[in-house]
């Protein structure tokens, strides 16, 4: 019948392509397709370009090896590779440290009549933030700022950072609170605005929740 010339099929679901790569380990490449993007475009903004090429590729290799530990139950397994990027962010520890010191002693951009929260919390990437953000940045434990850009930078809800990370969503919750306090009062005047912002971040889903912390 020609008013039936196209059929709408949903795409399969992250948990069916790991199971199926189970007996098909070439379905797992439809899963470095899906993500492979995000994943790489926050370990850049975290350790630079260069070290971003090695964590995506080790992400993908790791949780590909893993792949019989992830839970179908979850669905999403965009939680489940942010978490295996972080943790392998952790071994760079100090080049962290050193690229948002680094960032912190770059020229101040100029001046412009675009609002600061427009300039640095809606756009707060760690090649283009403020120096005075960088430098808060640098001084955040790890496991505030682990949980503070996964929020930001990896637009991941709460529970999904929780499940990341492999911590309560509490826990969560408080150190993304106490995160956000830190760079008030590093920032002072107009920290407000940048920290809320860092929990605001442009993001394409729209998927975050915004609880209270």
């Amino acid at each position: 019948m020609g008013g039936m010339t196209g059929v709408h099929t949903e795409p399969e679901s992250d948990a069916s392509i790991v199971a199926r790569s189970h007996t098909e380990p070439e379905a797992f490449a439809a899963v470095f397709d899906r993500y492979a993007t995000d994943v790489h475009r926050y370990a850049a903004r975290r350790l630079g370009d260069e070290a971003a090429d090695d964590i995506m590729a080790e992400t993908f290799t790791t949780a590909f090896r893993l792949r019989d530990r992830f839970d179908p139950g979850r669905g999403d397994v965009r939680p489940w590779l942010f978490g295996i990027a972080t943790h392998l962010v952790s071994r760079h520890r100090r080049a962290e440290g050193r690229r948002f010191r680094a960032l912190s002693r770059l020229p101040a951009p100029a001046e412009t009549d675009e609002p600061l929260a427009d300039r640095v919390a809606a756009r707060a990437t760690a090649d283009g933030m403020r120096r005075e953000l960088a430098t808060a940045l640098a001084r955040l434990s790890p496991a505030l700022r682990d949980v503070l850009l996964l929020v930001a930078w990896a637009d991941l809800a709460y529970e999904e950072v929780a499940q990341a990370l492999d911590v309560p969503v509490g826990t969560v919750r408080s150190r993304l609170h106490r995160a956000r306090a830190r760079l008030r009062k590093e920032l002072g005047a107009g920290g407000g605005a940048v920290a809320a912002g860092m929990d605001n971040a442009p993001v394409a889903t729209g998927r975050k929740e915004h609880g209270h912390g």
